[in-house]
């Protein structure tokens, strides 16, 4: 589907999602009933204490989890209906995912990190694009860089590049600036947020931080694994 297509209708659909871990203690419910909508553009703040379920909720959204009961449909494919192989497409084409330990191959330089996702799926084009990506994070000068020779922030912007390489549909950040300090956090924040504004698509954050909540249009809280707040923000007024 593309991304016009899925401007039809939501983009994502959770329907009476569960998700059920064992553990030693037995099993542990860390999902109990999320229903739950994002449309196509939307960008949204899931927020919560630790051990609330949000990274969770992102797993299974990303299809990086499969949920115990319940369906999750994104972009128009039912998760639950296709396989191991299918889902990593369907994250190769609609998906980037920005986590909060960067994720970044160490033996590969920023341009090759960030060129991945365009090899895989067959682009002969996949380095010049990662060169403009990077340049769009302002690391053009760090092409031949391995992660190690990166700073955090520049490691972190490396991850926001390949995530959006591909102009997936949704973009799921995991506390994305959870291993920054304040300013370095700043930064790396902005750059997320003009990469989304040039792009478009739908954006999932996950954060503790409620003036960065704020930076999106709806913000929902989970609590003990279940949605208690889903608030969108009213509009601005005109004045008369």
């Amino acid at each position: 589907m593309t991304r016009s297509a899925a401007a039809a209708g939501p983009l994502v659909t959770l329907d009476d999602v569960y998700l059920t871990l064992d553990s030693a203690a037995g099993p542990v419910e860390i999902l109990r009933g999320i229903s739950l909508t994002i449309k196509a553009g939307e960008t949204v703040a899931l927020l919560g204490p630790s051990g609330s379920g949000k990274s969770s909720l992102m797993m299974v959204i990303g299809g990086l989890e499969r949920p115990s009961a319940g369906r999750i449909e994104v972009a128009g494919h039912d998760l639950g209906a296709i396989s191991e192989d299918a889902l990593a497409r369907l994250r190769r084409q609609h998906i980037g995912i920005v986590f909060q330990a960067f994720h970044l191959i160490p033996t590969m330089t920023a341009l090759e990190n960030v060129a991945i996702p365009l090899e895989l799926a067959g682009r002969r084009d996949a380095f010049a694009t990662a060169a403009s990506g990077l340049e769009r994070v302002g690391l053009d000068h760090r092409l031949g860089h391995y992660p190690s020779q990166l700073s955090g922030g520049e490691q972190q912007r490396v991850a926001i590049a390949r995530a959006f390489i591909a102009a997936p549909d949704l973009l799921l950040a995991d506390e994305p600036t959870g291993n920054l300090d304040g300013a370095t956090g700043a930064v790396v924040i902005d750059c997320l947020f003009e990469q989304h504004a040039r792009q478009g698509g739908s954006l999932l954050l996950i954060t503790h931080d409620s003036s960065l909540a704020e930076r999106c249009e709806r913000q929902i809280r989970l609590g003990d694994g279940r949605i208690v707040e889903d608030r969108r923000k009213l509009p601005l007024r005109r004045a008369l």
